[in-house]
């Protein structure tokens, strides 16, 4: 089982693959936090944040790369779907 600080590496590692995508509409992307159940927190930045598109960014881009990579992790989230949750 990989320690907390290697996931943290590996979804930062997505992220930054992911990024230049995210820019060139205007947007970003900030990993928040783990869960110790494999729940991912990620900040959605600038156009991202208001985009209609932002749900499948998370889910087909970047829960995609990270579960390929690290299956244990099982989703990824908003810290603006967590705060409304």
């Amino acid at each position: 089982m990989r320690t907390k600080e290697e996931l943290i590496q590996i979804i930062n590692d997505s992220i930054e693959q992911l990024r230049p995508f995210l820019n060139a509409d205007g947007g970003d992307m900030e990993f928040v936090d783990v869960t110790d159940d494999g729940i991912v927190h990620v900040k959605l930045l600038g156009a991202c944040s208001s985009c209609s598109m932002s749900m499948m960014t998370l889910k087909a881009g970047l829960e995609e790369a990270v579960k390929k990579v690290a299956p244990e992790i099982k989703g990824i989230l908003s810290v603006d779907d967590v705060a409304i949750a």
